[in-house]
């Protein structure tokens, strides 16, 4: 098996990099004038780019500030069914939510993105959105590790187990805001999942 690395087109560094030149712009407004009050016009504008090549990155402004929920969600997923059988549905998913603090995170943005979600019920929506995506991609794992039945759509369980953890992570993000990004955010995700378990 070929270990070697495989190099990014000269397409695909130029697609990373409008990808990122964009990203930066949006944030760079939304940090000037508020999420809601920025447009996809202000944005595309301000990256020398068209309306049109604005969605061809993204499908809207949410995404810019969100990323691909698709593609975090289907890490997630693999790095949860790549877990050890023997750990239980908790303790896999902790693992792979972790998965979500990459080794390439700018903690100013980070806060500057947490930061928004008080301010834009936009953002709170397609958040709750991406939840409900997230606990269709992990159910039938957590089901598995549960010991439920496939297809027991009765069964409430790793859907409670999911939703509970991602509202975990959630409280978990909004105490590491509070704190200007000091405390340990897996620190705060444990304490938060203790509370629940207790």
């Amino acid at each position: 098996m070929d270990s070697t690395p495989v190099t990014p087109s000269l397409r695909e560094r130029t697609r990373r990099a409008v990808h990122a030149e964009i990203t930066d712009t949006a944030l760079r407004l939304f940090a000037e004038q508020g999420f809601e009050a920025t447009t996809v016009d202000q944005i595309a504008a301000a990256a020398g780019i068209s309306r049109r090549s604005f969605f061809h990155y993204f499908g809207s402004k949410e995404d810019v500030v969100l990323g691909d929920l698709e593609a975090l969600g289907l890490r997630v997923r693999d790095a949860l069914e790549a877990r050890p059988a023997a750990e239980t549905a908790w303790e896999a998913l902790r693992a792979a939510l972790k998965t979500l603090q990459g080794p390439d995170t700018d903690a100013v943005t980070e806060l500057q993105i947490a930061g928004m979600y008080a301010d834009a019920p936009s953002l709170r929506a397609k958040h709750l959105e991406k939840h409900l995506r997230w606990q269709e991609l992990f159910a039938p794992e957590i089901e598995r590790r549960l010991g439920i039945a496939p297809g027991a759509t009765a069964d409430p369980r790793a859907r409670a187990v999911i939703a509970a953890a991602l509202a975990c992570l959630d409280i978990a993000v909004e105490a590491w805001r509070e704190s200007g990004g000091t405390a340990d955010p897996v620190d705060l995700f444990d304490a938060a999942v203790a509370a629940v378990r207790a």
